[in-house]
């Protein structure tokens, strides 16, 4: 099947967004000591540099459930598809758990275990390879009840410290989990994640539909998204465990309605970012210009991507505390801090946060070309797996 234009210049756009977040994660003055939401401490620039990046995730896994539609429609052999996107899950897991952790924390020790976007795409597609039996349509309806229905998971009334809420909470929220000086952090439970792969996964549908048809669709779909987003946020019930709240100025009090829970990714997160994303689906089934293409070259390159910004990333910023005069013996790996020193100041302001992000982009500019262009001319089996 050919690719398809929009998906790649969709999440071309947000894999170059990501980037910012993790520059600002690991290179940020403040961001080890102060969360880019919490309205006591942030500014407007800085609130909005980790909200736009919000758009990341729900797109890339939205997107990976799409991706996993279109690839099995190129086969008619259901157990060789169901065998393949076991593989492709436990490898996923595997990768998050190995590689990626590395290049983040740079600790050979791996103290701190992180179970990310990468690793819940995985358990997605598990949990479709084992249901790979199940019409579309049921495996969409199913999605959007995990979509609407998730945030009611902690109204059951559990006991404090049960196993089965341990378990359950694995599943369902943000948990840590100390063991042997080390600490399991489920970052991205994998339910809630799962619903949006699998309403991905259903839409996969709608790209066999010609382009204007689908173009009106999804602009649909993203108005009906926006609008249940403002109708809940305003109502300020359902769809989210931190209510908004009049602040000291209009600015800020936008920012507080803005402020939707991402860890796990609440109702009203999902609705605002997928909204969003459905706008530029849409937008990008017409847009054909010099930006686009230069943007959809990372979007047809995802994990590629993914994994080798990371590592420059963390090179970056090692380069920048040997910059401001720290030494090789002050950087502690071990404590989850990405090797910057404990208690002592250091990093960059905002603005070159930004610069360094722009850097990153450009560099990946040239091998994210070069690896698209190798994996559409050859066939070896393990590029299906990058």
């Amino acid at each position: 099947m050919k690719r398809i234009a929009s998906i790649d210049i969709t999440r071309g756009i947000v894999m170059v967004i990501m980037a910012l977040d993790h520059v600002r994660d690991l290179i940020h003055v403040d961001s080890l000591t102060q969360s880019p939401t919490n309205l006591g401490t942030t500014t407007p620039i800085l609130f909005f540099t980790r909200w736009i990046t919000y758009l990341c995730a729900p797109t890339f896994v939205f997107l990976a459930g799409t991706s996993a539609y279109l690839s099995l429609q190129k086969s008619s052999d259901c157990s060789k598809s169901k065998r393949f996107l076991l593989k492709r899950g436990l490898y996923l897991i595997l990768l998050e758990i190995i590689v990626v952790n590395f290049a983040l924390f740079f600790d050979p020790g791996f103290h701190t275990i992180l179970f990310e976007v990468i690793a819940t795409i995985g358990f997605g597609f598990i949990i479709l390879g084992l249901f790979l039996n199940v019409s579309i349509q049921t495996l969409g309806i199913l999605g959007l009840i995990i979509l609407f229905g998730h945030n009611l998971f902690n109204l059951i009334p559990l006991t404090g410290n049960s196993t089965l809420k341990t378990v359950l909470s694995l599943f369902f929220n943000q948990t840590a989990i100390p063991f042997s000086n080390r600490v399991f952090v489920m970052a991205y439970p994998p339910v809630p994640w799962l619903g949006i792969m699998l309403v991905g996964f259903a839409s996969g549908k709608f790209f066999e539909w010609p382009v204007e048809k689908r173009q009106k669709l999804f602009m649909q779909f993203g108005l009906i998204a926006l609008g249940l987003f403002v109708a809940l946020r305003f109502v300020n019930i359902y769809g989210d465990p931190v209510k908004w709240s009049s602040q000291n100025t209009s600015v800020f009090t936008f920012l507080c309605f803005m402020n939707v829970t991402k860890y796990p990714p609440s109702l009203q997160f999902c609705l605002v970012t997928l909204g969003i994303m459905f706008f530029m689906l849409a937008i990008s089934e017409r847009c054909r210009n010099k930006l686009s293409q230069i943007v959809s070259v990372y979007g047809k390159v995802p994990l590629f991507y993914f994994l080798v910004h990371f590592f420059l990333i963390h090179l970056l910023m090692l380069a920048v505390l040997f910059l401001q005069g720290f030494s090789w013996t002050q950087m502690n790996f071990a404590s989850g801090n990405f090797g910057r020193p404990k208690d002592i100041p250091s990093g960059v302001p905002l603005w070159e946060v930004y610069l360094i992000w722009i850097g990153v982009v450009v560099l990946l500019y040239k091998p994210c070309l070069w690896f698209g262009k190798y994996k559409s001319r050859h066939k070896q089996w393990w590029l299906k797996y990058i």
